[in-house]
């Protein structure tokens, strides 16, 4: 995990104070682990989930489970999810924000990591680019190459592991993830891209 993210998520743990049982999507038996954050030190229960295989690190257990369910879970079981660096690889991620939704009490936190693209202010290679196909004969003839650069931003490499389907904006991030959710924050991080979210789940019924 880049150091930049596994900061981000510290900082968004430790100012919200996050703890009790902790739940991870897609934990890894690993010191980068979100369970491993020192913001989480003093939770009650850290519990990760993993679609290939359970296992033990630390002080938190790794259980074998579909997220797209977490149908080992209750309602209300937790209060604090993390996820990161998953939804892009679920074909179905969509099924896994719900459960995410049904396994988190009133008043969670909910913190979620995903490869992304965002905008950002003209870079001088983009600016060179930009003048360049504004010479008169020039930027004619270059055009068809210049134009799709000008046009396009960066995103983090294909990595299948073992598929992967999807990248996020930051408003898909805000309006789709966190949809109803209070205290939404959204964030970019690194180039290219990684958005992280977090938001609290409304006291009122789902």
């Amino acid at each position: 995990m880049q150091p930049a993210v596994f900061a981000a998520f510290e900082r968004i743990c430790a100012e919200r104070h996050a703890g009790g049982a902790v739940l991870e999507i897609g934990a890894v038996p690993s010191d980068e682990s979100l369970l491993c954050l020192p913001a989480l030190a003093a939770a009650r229960e850290k519990i990760g989930v993993d679609l290939a295989r359970a296992s033990r690190h630390r002080d938190f257990e790794i259980v074998r489970m579909d997220a797209n369910t977490l149908d080992g879970f209750p309602d209300d079981r937790f209060d604090t999810v993390l996820c990161n660096a998953v939804l892009e690889h679920d074909p179905f991620f969509w099924r896994t924000l719900a459960a995410i939704r049904r396994v988190a009490r009133p008043g969670a936190l909910v913190a979620i990591g995903v490869p992304g693209f965002a905008r950002r202010p003209p870079t001088r290679p983009r600016a060179l680019l930009r003048r360049l196909r504004a010479a008169p004969v020039l930027g004619r003839l270059a055009a068809p190459r210049l134009d799709p650069l000008i046009a396009s931003t960066p995103t983090l490499v294909v990595h299948e592991y073992p598929g992967d389907y999807y990248r996020f904006s930051a408003d898909a991030v805000r309006d789709v993830f966190f949809a109803g959710m209070d205290d939404v924050e959204v964030r970019t991080v690194l180039v290219p891209p990684r958005i992280i979210g977090a938001g609290v789940m409304p006291a009122s019924a789902r």
